[in-house]
């Protein structure tokens, strides 16, 4: 099993994303959370940052969308949406978790 590093802050404050991104390895799994979900926007300064991280996958956490009123489908082709439930499986299914604050 991969490594599973959650993102809460936005690519547009801070270099969370960027960093979890450069230091995760392949395999790895990237969640975003909290205001972190604005990373997983296409259309944006940090979308080509985040559909070119091969060997990744992003996951977001689709109540965080609902309450920032982002629209599913201007999410980046292949972030995979996930509830609560989902978040405790990602969780229970990698050998670590890593913050990224």
């Amino acid at each position: 099993m991969a490594d599973l590093y959650t993102v809460n802050k936005s690519p547009f404050e801070k270099n969370s994303l960027e960093d979890a991104i450069r230091f995760s390895s392949e395999g790895a799994s990237i969640l975003l959370i909290e205001d972190g979900v604005y990373g997983a926007m296409a259309g944006t300064a940090v979308s080509d940052l985040v559909a070119g991280a091969t060997g990744r996958k992003f996951y977001a956490l689709r109540a965080d969308l609902k309450a920032r009123g982002i629209a599913e489908d201007r999410l980046i082709d292949g972030v995979e949406l996930v509830d609560y439930a989902g978040f405790v499986d990602l969780v229970v299914n990698h050998d670590k978790v890593q913050a990224w604050l």
